[in-house]
């Protein structure tokens, strides 16, 4: 890897992301607290009342993208249909999210 590719990388990024399908009631929130943990991400992961999961978080482009690739798999039992990620900018004046990742309430 070239120093300008692992600079991005290594970059702060933040995404949110949607994900329907089976998602609800199979452990996809708590898997994804541990993934993103691993990872040394910030954020937080809840269920909607839609049936959807929700989440954000931020931290390295790599791990963001690693937590992503989870995503789309889940944990056994999930059936993943859909994943909607919105990459964002982290800046200054944007809410900091909570370090460690966290489970947040359904809402």
């Amino acid at each position: 890897m070239n120093a300008s590719a692992n600079a991005s990388a290594n970059a702060s990024a933040r995404l949110f992301a949607r994900v329907s399908g089976r998602v609800q009631g199979v452990g996809y929130r708590a898997t994804t607290v541990d993934v993103a943990r691993r990872l040394g991400l910030s954020g937080w992961v809840k269920n909607r009342t839609t049936g959807q999961v929700e989440l954000e978080a931020s931290g390295p482009r790599a791990a963001l993208e690693e937590l992503v690739a989870y995503l789309h798999r889940g944990p056994r039992g999930a059936q993943v249909l859909g994943v909607a990620v919105e990459w964002r900018n982290e800046s200054k004046g944007v809410a900091q999210l909570p370090h460690p990742f966290e489970q947040a309430r359904t809402d």
